[in-house]
């Protein structure tokens, strides 16, 4: 793909950590939140949020049940889609790519680092499984609390997380009259910074 943008810097994941702290000045109560898209086997897409947990040059993490529909999704499908929109800024970033397992050590050293009912919710959860009724959810927290009592509680061997490793990176600003900013980083390893940019009409 051309160079089209040439005001364009070429390294998105910079861009994008510029956004993102431009989006955590504003008073969006959580700028980290993300769509994610996945694919079934049988081509059935599916979209929900989560919150981004860490991001570098090798992609985008989030962690999650790995019973759940989105961790079952990727072991058929690894291709995903995430998207960011900050409505105060007018901006939107959308990412494709595909999604691997972090590694143990990222997992855990994150998973230590949430709050004692984040991780014993994560025990506590049978994500995306039927419920019969709330009751059955409190009564497995009580149970993993008493499990646990005086200790810390480790990792789920279920849980763990996922990067999304991304080869194609979207820019969007919103302009007066609809007349919108678009740059595309396509993953180019002969472009400068092994990205090609290009602007899209709006």
């Amino acid at each position: 793909m051309p160079d089209n943008a040439p005001g364009a810097p070429h390294d998105p994941f910079a861009r994008f950590g510029e956004w993102l702290e431009r989006a955590r000045a504003t008073d969006l109560p959580e700028p980290t939140a993300m769509s994610l898209s996945t694919v079934s086997a049988a081509g059935r897409p599916s979209t929900r949020m989560v919150l981004l947990k860490g991001f570098d040059a090798r992609g985008f993490v989030f962690y999650t049940n790995l019973g759940s529909r989105k961790a079952r999704e990727i072991g058929e499908n690894p291709w995903v889609a995430l998207c960011f929109h900050w409505q105060p800024l007018e901006a939107q970033v959308r990412i494709e790519g595909r999604a691997e397992p972090v590694s143990d050590a990222e997992a855990d050293e994150y998973y230590a680092s949430r709050a004692r009912g984040s991780q014993v919710g994560a025990w506590a959860s049978k994500q995306s499984t039927p419920l019969d009724r709330r009751a059955t959810l409190e009564e497995r927290v009580r149970e993993v609390e008493a499990r646990f009592a005086g200790s810390d509680v480790p990792r789920p061997p279920f849980w763990s997380g996922f990067r999304v490793v991304p080869d194609r990176i979207e820019f969007w600003q919103g302009m007066p009259s609809r007349l919108h900013d678009r740059d595309v980083y396509t993953r180019d390893e002969i472009a400068p910074g092994g990205w090609s940019v290009q602007r899209l009409y709006p």
